[in-house]
């Protein structure tokens, strides 16, 4: 059974850091694209960075350029999304996903096959 486990979401405060990690199991993800996506109550899941299998290619959106950094170790079969000078407006379930590639867009969750179960991720004023 294929599966992606997200950790280390959390409670910080305004300008402080967390790192989110997803693991995967049930098949090699090492050639997989990769990607974070992240919902708020009422909100569509929005794109928040995407990874190429051997690191090269990165895309982030706007609002997370600068503070957020996405990685990957493929030996570990583990991604990641290291989240510094974090806002309030960054509070939200944090996904992570996966697909073979090619894919269309890469920052569109249709383009993801594989989701994890979502992490919240909460930043206080």
């Amino acid at each position: 059974q294929v599966q992606l486990v997200e950790s280390g979401g959390g409670l910080v405060q305004a300008g402080g850091s967390l790192r989110l990690s997803c693991a995967a199991s049930g098949r090699t993800f090492c050639s997989d694209i990769v990607g974070w996506f992240r919902q708020a109550p009422g909100k569509e899941r929005d794109f928040v960075s995407a990874l190429s299998w051997n690191g090269a290619i990165t895309y982030y959106a706007d609002s997370v350029k600068g503070r957020f950094t996405i990685s990957r170790d493929n030996a570990k079969n583990t991604f990641y999304l290291q989240m510094n000078s974090l806002k309030p407006e960054d509070t939200a379930v944090y996904y992570c996903a996966s697909n073979v590639p090619p894919i269309r867009t890469w920052t569109s969750p249709r383009d993801y096959r594989y989701w994890g179960q979502g992490t919240q991720v909460t930043v206080s004023s």
